[in-house]
């Protein structure tokens, strides 16, 4: 059995038996790098969600624990980059040399950021949370809409939009206390 061949098809068993079998091995690898449970855990999820989404992407010549760990290392890099991005950010915001709030190139830094850190953590949703937002917030359909195409209940819409606001709001709360800075400036 050709395991990347499985997962591209949309073999969730198959998928699910990398998930066991790699799991601990990729949480370890990266654990390793940076000495974070919480980044750690960020980063193991999000490998295996662009493994699953990006699935069909996936070249049969390479052995799925290559792929795997591929991903994992560049998502890593990826974090680290916002995180000392932020950083950055916040250490000017701290020593005062914070630009004016009509510099046009600093306000497009921001809302590029903003996008990209909303972009991530929609990205390390789960698939159905994540459809079930888009569609409310981007798409504007009603819960009750949304319960209709996806044959889940109007409750279960209102659930996973709590959810994913929460996370939401956990992973920007950086950014709003910027805002709020910049604002006040």
């Amino acid at each position: 059995m050709n395991i990347v061949a499985e997962i591209k098809s949309g073999n969730e068993f198959v998928f699910q038996q990398v998930f066991n079998q790699y799991h601990n091995k990729l949480y370890f690898f990266i654990y390793e790098k940076t000495k974070s449970n919480y980044l750690t855990e960020e980063v193991v999820q999000i490998a295996f969600v662009k493994l699953w989404e990006h699935r069909e992407t996936l070249n049969e010549a390479f052995t799925i624990s290559t792929q795997l760990f591929r991903i994992a290392s560049t998502s890593l890099i990826d974090l680290l980059r916002q995180q000392n991005t932020r950083t950055v950010l916040l250490k000017t915001l701290e020593q005062g040399d914070a630009f004016p709030a009509e510099n046009k190139t600093f306000e497009n830094l921001q809302e590029k950021e903003l996008s990209q850190t909303l972009s991530f953590t929609l990205s390390t949703l789960p698939p159905i949370r994540r459809k079930v937002f888009e569609m409310s917030r981007f798409s504007g359909l009603s819960y009750r809409e949304i319960a209709q195409n996806l044959s889940i209940s109007p409750k279960t819409v209102e659930t996973h939009i709590s959810k994913a606001l929460k996370q939401i709001k956990k992973q920007l709360k950086g950014w709003l206390i910027i805002l709020h800075i910049l604002k006040d400036l």
